[in-house]
């Protein structure tokens, strides 16, 4: 007998590992004969909470002046995550990324998901981030985002302030510190199968095939 296969993913827009690993499993369920009996939830995370609206410097110079990264191992990065990702049809820019604080983004994504256009709405911001370097924070350019997936403006422009949608993404943040996630992107397949990092396809695909035929209930 076998269940449908749920999958949580802890994520932050601003995470360009993120952008490869969710697409890296979407490619691997393009191709899972049960795709219809899976769902996908994304589950807020920040990597930089207290960073700012807007990040003055390129995305280089934050993680070097910021982070403590060496410009070679960010350029290291940048080349791995570009080849890979243009192997899915991705185009990073990293040139043109605008930092920011993505709090807002995901109170529009906890709205997005009661609203059935969560998918689609991560998959926009992702490309307006890493690929048209649009400002993830500014709250007309996330109301325009969610109406291009076809979400109401209005509704979008309320949960970007919204109380309830803030709590949803702390406890979101909290869930993640109870499992012990300590980076993103991180999928839970069924609440007990962990996977971490932006595995390649092959390694989504044999996950998949493993919960599948795993019996109901096996710990």
């Amino acid at each position: 007998m076998h269940n449908p296969v749920s999958i949580d993913i802890w994520s932050d827009i601003a995470c360009p590992w993120c952008y490869l690993g969710e697409r890296s499993l979407a490619a691997a369920l393009d191709s899972f004969a049960h795709k219809d009996e899976v769902s996908v939830r994304f589950r807020s995370y920040q990597l930089a909470p207290d960073a700012p609206a807007e990040i003055s410097q390129t995305q280089k110079d934050y993680l070097v002046q910021v982070k403590g990264l060496s410009e070679k191992q960010v350029q290291a990065s940048f080349d791995t995550i570009t080849a890979r990702g243009a192997e899915l049809g991705l185009h990073y820019g990293f040139a043109t990324v605008r930092g920011a604080n993505t709090r807002a983004a995901h109170r529009l994504i906890q709205f997005a998901l009661h609203a059935g256009k969560q998918q689609e709405l991560v998959d926009a911001l992702f490309r307006a981030h890493f690929e048209q370097g649009l400002l993830v924070s500014d709250p007309e350019m996330l109301v325009s985002l969610a109406v291009s997936v076809g979400l109401d403006p209005e509704q979008a422009r309320a949960a970007l302030s919204s109380q309830e949608y803030d709590r949803e993404v702390s406890d979101d943040i909290e869930m993640a510190r109870g499992l012990g996630i300590q980076g993103v992107p991180f999928f839970v397949l069924n609440g007990r199968f962990g996977v971490s990092g932006a595995q390649p396809v092959e390694a989504f695909t044999q996950v998949l095939d493993q919960v599948w035929n795993s019996p109901a209930g096996q710990q």
